[in-house]
This record gives C-alpha cells, sequence and structure tokens, in this order.
C-alpha cells in the first residue's frame, strides 16, 4: 500500500527518549506500571483463552507479557527499534509463543487474522495532534471485532483552559526529584511544552465520533491523566 504524501511521520513524533537506549532500559522502572487492574477489567468484558489482543504503543511489552497467559493472541506494535529490541528479549526470555511482536504506530498498524476482541493503548496517544489521534480511533473501531473493547490510558487534561497555570502548578510540585524515582519536573515540562496531551472534553466526543460508546472515563485527582474504557459501538 502507497504511503500518501500528507501522512504523518510517527517515528518523528515518538519523542526522541523513546528512541534512545539509555531511557528505554530505564523506562519500566520510571513507570512503576501494575497491570492487575487492567487484566481485571479485560477479564470482566470478556477477556480468555481464545481472545485476541492488540498493543498498540507497547513500549517495552510490560503489558503484553502480563496479558498472553491469559488470551489466545497477543500483538505488540510499536514504531521505536529500540523499544522493540528490548520486547524482543524479553518475550524471548519469558518463552512466549503467542505474542508477536509488529514495528507499526497507531495510523500505521494494519491487523492480520481475525479481528481483536481488545485493544489496549498506554501513554502513547498524546504523541498524535488531536487530528491524528481521531483517525487513529476510527482505524481502531473498524479493526475490532463487533462490540470490541478499548482499554486507554493517556495523559489527558480534565480542566478548563483558565485553570492551567494552578493544575500544571500542583503536578510539578509532585514530580520525582531524582530521575531514576520517576518523572522528573523537566520531564513534565517538557511534555506540556512539546506533546499533544488534549483536553477531556475535546477527546471524549472524538472517541464517540470514531465509533466507540465510552462505558467509563476515570480521572486521576491531578487532572492530568485518565483512563477510557471503551466499547465499539
Amino acid at each position: 500500500m502507497t504511503t500518501p504524501g500528507w501522512m504523518i511521520d510517527e517515528l518523528a513524533h515518538a519523542g526522541d527518549e523513546h528512541l534512545d537506549e539509555a531511557f528505554v532500559e530505564g523506562y519500566d522502572r520510571k513507570s512503576k506500571t501494575d497491570h492487575s487492574g487492567d487484566l481485571e477489567i479485560l477479564r470482566s468484558h470478556g477477556l480468555d483463552g481464545e481472545s485476541v489482543v492488540v498493543d498498540l504503543g507497547a513500549g517495552t511489552g510490560t503489558f503484553a507479557l502480563a496479558v498472553a497467559p491469559h488470551c489466545g493472541r497477543v500483538v505488540a506494535a510499536d514504531i521505536s527499534p529500540t523499544m522493540l529490541a528490548y520486547m524482543r528479549h524479553a518475550v524471548e526470555r519469558e518463552g512466549l509463543a503467542n505474542v508477536e511482536i509488529v514495528q507499526a504506530g497507531l495510523l500505521g498498524y494494519e491487523h492480520d487474522g481475525p479481528a481483536p476482541d481488545f485493544v489496549y493503548s498506554r501513554n502513547t496517544l498524546h504523541h498524535l495532534p488531536d487530528f491524528w489521534k481521531a483517525v487513529a480511533f476510527r482505524k481502531i473501531a473498524d479493526m475490532l471485532a463487533p462490540g470490541g473493547i478499548l482499554l486507554m490510558h493517556d495523559l489527558v487534561y480534565s480542566f478548563e483552559p483558565g485553570e492551567a497555570g494552578d493544575v500544571f502548578g500542583k503536578w510539578l510540585s509532585g514530580a520525582a526529584t531524582e530521575p531514576e524515582e520517576g518523572y522528573t519536573r523537566g520531564d513534565l515540562e517538557t511534555h506540556i511544552r512539546e506533546e499533544n496531551s488534549t483536553f477531556s472534553w475535546l477527546l471524549e466526543p472524538i472517541l464517540e465520533r470514531s465509533g466507540f460508546e465510552i462505558l467509563e472515563a476515570r480521572h486521576r485527582p491531578s487532572r492530568t491523566y485518565a483512563a477510557y474504557i471503551c466499547r465499539k459501538k
């Protein structure tokens, strides 16, 4: 398939840190992600040993490794070759035969085989401007099996524009002091300046117009992060 000239270069929007071996090596320590809650959510929506799961923006593969014992097939896709190399080592180390690794972004991923029952995405959509988020959501909806579930976590702004200074001030005050401990004030400031987080009151209509019913929206007290459980209409 020929890529149109107006298509965005997803690798250029991945963030330089996600191409850096040292950053990727320490990514899981910074993120400190526990996937047990996500697995519980997916099981409550029918995840079983026959399910097909696609992890878009799979990063180091921690979710793919966590969900693999509970489903039939996992496709873990990421645009970063550095992330993919780290993920391959992890999958080989665990000996997981039902995990497939693909180099692709949210927009470039093309699913092969039976339609996925679940699509998972964590901390990936904010790399795309809003127009491209909508295109990505439409692709995901088209890909999913009827009634399929999208579970998404991302940096989402759940406040009004005039509240930005106050919300960001509180958010930054809680940042880690050392990079090894988590995301620092500098990391968060870079995100605000250079990345593409969306207001919740813009993102939610985009999801609905892209073919999803929002079953649940969970906004953290910081008002800078959210999780969405969505069903394909």
